[in-house]
């Protein structure tokens, strides 16, 4: 099991802000209505509502508006969402994985081919970035909750597969099946999570370097801000000299 990798999910870049906060809130609000609709509207008896409302609630989301959304779903109104997933190549060679849900596959599909295009990418083929990914659970803990050595061995002992550690954040990896009885093992020793979510994990890291990081980053941010995008994910690898300069 290592401590620290290279490279981190887009959601951990930092120095970027946050999206805007309504984008953000709408986004969480499609997940919860989404996941109350494919199962039950109890977050006790429904996993993914369950993790969806956990991770609504990290950022700080009102307790309306998630109850506001569950019962949007339980109730069978609204748009009838799609779960999608787009493959592609940024600038430098870089792999990225889009995940999203949309009430339009066709208009989500042409936006996210012309995001790519625009911004020194490509859309691939289905299954022609996902192998360089593995499927995860990600736990994510604040730092004061202890030291390094001490969410490493709270990670071992609850069967996690990785720990990256660094100034502020300890970040857990479970293998995707063990994701639920991982986390809440973890939660009896550390505590809640500041966040828990199934991600796509990068096998190796995709160095890039000057000039290509500020285009990648614009596609990247490009595509987050597309309002049928919920999740991207990249094996970039970018020097904080970079990141610092570019972002």
């Amino acid at each position: 099991m290592a401590g620290h990798s290279k490279f981190k999910n887009i959601m951990h870049r930092k120095g970027r802000a946050d999206a805007a906060r309504s984008k953000l809130f709408s986004k969480l609000s499609r997940e919860i209505t989404v996941a109350a609709k494919t199962g039950m509207p109890d977050p006790a008896m429904n996993p993914r509502l369950r993790l969806a409302v956990a991770n609504a609630r990290a950022e700080s989301m009102p307790k309306d508006n998630i109850e506001r959304a569950i019962k949007k779903g339980a109730g069978g109104d609204g748009e009838n969402y799609e779960e999608v997933r787009y493959e592609g190549f940024g600038p430098g060679g870089v792999n990225i994985i889009v995940e999203g849900l949309t009430d339009n596959r066709n208009r989500a599909a042409s936006n996210i081919r012309t995001i790519f295009s625009k911004n020194g990418g490509n859309l691939g083929a289905s299954g022609s970035v996902t192998f360089q990914f593995d499927r995860m659970g990600e736990l994510t803990y604040p730092a004061s909750v202890g030291s390094e050595d001490k969410v490493m061995e709270a990670a071992i002992e609850a069967g996690a597969q990785d720990v990256e550690s660094d100034d502020e954040t300890h970040v857990i990896y479970t293998a995707f099946e063990d994701f639920a009885e991982v986390a809440a093992t973890l939660e009896g020793v550390l505590g809640e999570a500041k966040s828990s979510k199934i991600v796509w994990r990068p096998k190796s890291a995709t160095a890039v370097e000057g000039e290509t990081v500020a285009t990648l980053l614009k596609l990247i941010d490009a595509l987050e801000d597309d309002d049928d995008v919920q999740n991207v994910y990249g094996d970039y690898d970018i020097s904080e000299e970079d990141m610092e300069k570019y972002a």
